[in-house]
């Protein structure tokens, strides 16, 4: 299997787990192991993860401003809960 198909395969393990109760990255070790994928460095993985991370901060970009902006002056800021 060509790699850049396993790593689209791992890239939606990674985003269908990412929100699970349970650990994405080992998920995404088993999926790699599963394929037969090497991950010389463990690279790829940290990679896919700070996309994962980065996409959450982008969605909930807003929520997060709202909060940091109002620390220092709403009560409700600081007390935030979703």
């Amino acid at each position: 299997m060509p790699t850049i198909v396993q790593a689209a395969l791992l890239g939606v393990l990674q985003g269908i787990t990412e929100f699970l109760p349970v650990s994405s990255t080992a998920h995404l070790r088993l999926g790699e192991r599963l394929l037969g994928y090497q991950d010389p460095g463990g690279i790829f993985t940290v990679l896919i993860q700070l996309g994962s991370i980065l996409a959450i901060v982008f969605l909930y970009r807003q929520k997060i401003l709202y909060i940091i902006g109002g620390l220092s002056s709403r009560h409700e800021a600081r007390h935030h809960q979703s």
